[in-house]
C-alpha cells in the first residue's frame, strides 16, 4: 500500500474524531489564518486575530504569531490551547539549552524539537481534540538566511522555499501568493518591509472576504493582523498604528 500514515489510517477505516470521544457535541476553539513569505531582508509572518468555535467567534484579539526566542517564531493554526503549550515548551527548552550549553540551539535542532512535539500530539490530533498545523520561521545563523517551514499534524516538516500558509483561509491566500510570486512585476523576495506588510494586509483581507473564520481588519475596533519580521537582527513586530496607516493608504481603497 502507498500513502502517508494519515492516509493509511483512513484507508483502514479509522475515523478521525469518532463519535463518543472526548469533546463530542462541543466545538473546539480553533485559530485561523496564518501566512509567511520571504521578502528582501528576511521573512514576514502574519496572522489574523480571530479564534472560532464552529460558527461562533470566540475571540477577536488572538495572537497567532508567537515568539519562541530572539530569532524564531511559531505561527499557529488549529487548537490554541495545544499550540500555546507547545510554544511554552519550546521557549523553555531553547532557553535551557542556551544556558546549559552556552550557545544557541541550531536551527535544525529547533525544527526537530517542534516536530517531536507534534508527533507526541498525534493521539489528540487524530481524536480531533488538539490538532495544530503550525508554521515555523526563523533566522539560521549558520547559513545566514531566514527560513520558513510548515508542518502537518503528524510532525512532518516541509520547507517553504518562498512562502507558506495554513488555516481555513489558506486556499485563497496560497493562490494569490503563487500568482504574485510568479507573474507580478515585483516578486515577493524583492519587496521592502513596507511593501511586504501591505501585501500581508491585502492577503488577509482577501481571506476574510471568502472565509468566515478569518477576521481580517476591524477598523471600528482598531484590530489589525499580527505582523512580525524576522531578520539577522531578530524578531520585530509592526505596531498597530503603522499597520493602520498602511491599510488606510494602500488597502482600504475600494472597500
Amino acid at each position: 500500500m502507498q500513502g502517508d500514515f494519515y492516509q493509511l489510517l483512513k484507508d483502514q477505516g479509522y475515523v478521525l474524531g469518532m463519535p463518543g470521544q472526548a469533546g463530542v457535541g462541543q466545538a473546539l476553539t480553533t485559530a485561523t489564518t496564518i501566512l509567511a513569505f520571504k521578502y528582501h531582508h528576511g521573512v514576514l509572518v502574519a496572522g489574523d486575530r480571530r479564534a472560532t468555535a464552529g460558527n461562533m467567534v470566540m475571540y477577536d484579539r488572538t495572537d497567532k504569531v508567537l515568539e519562541i526566542d530572539r530569532h524564531s517564531v511559531m505561527a499557529i493554526a488549529g487548537v490554541p490551547a495545544t499550540a500555546y503549550e507547545m510554544v511554552r515548551i519550546l521557549e523553555h527548552s531553547f532557553k535551557y539549552y542556551r544556558r546549559t550549553q552556552l550557545q544557541e540551539l541550531s536551527f535544525e535542532g529547533k525544527l526537530r524539537a517542534l516536530s517531536k512535539l507534534l508527533k507526541e500530539n498525534v493521539p489528540a490530533a487524530l481524536a480531533g481534540t488538539g490538532a495544530v498545523v503550525p508554521i515555523f520561521a526563523g533566522y539560521d545563523a549558520e547559513q545566514e538566511a531566514a527560513k520558513i517551514y510548515f508542518y502537518d499534524i503528524l510532525g512532518a516538516e516541509f520547507e517553504g522555499v518562498e512562502y507558506a500558509v495554513s488555516g481555513s483561509g489558506s486556499p485563497t491566500i496560497r493562490g494569490i501568493l503563487h500568482y504574485v510570486n510568479t507573474w507580478s512585476e515585483q516578486p515577493l523576495s524583492t519587496m521592502s518591509k513596507e511593501q511586504a506588510a501591505i501585501q500581508a494586509l491585502r492577503l488577509l483581507t482577501c481571506a476574510a472576504e471568502f472565509d468566515s473564520a478569518t477576521g481580517g481588519v476591524n477598523r471600528e475596533a482598531g484590530l489589525y493582523p499580527v505582523v512580525k519580521l524576522i531578520t539577522s537582527d531578530g524578531v520585530t513586530a509592526m505596531s498597530d498604528p503603522h499597520l493602520r496607516s498602511l491599510f488606510e493608504s494602500h488597502v482600504s481603497k475600494g472597500l
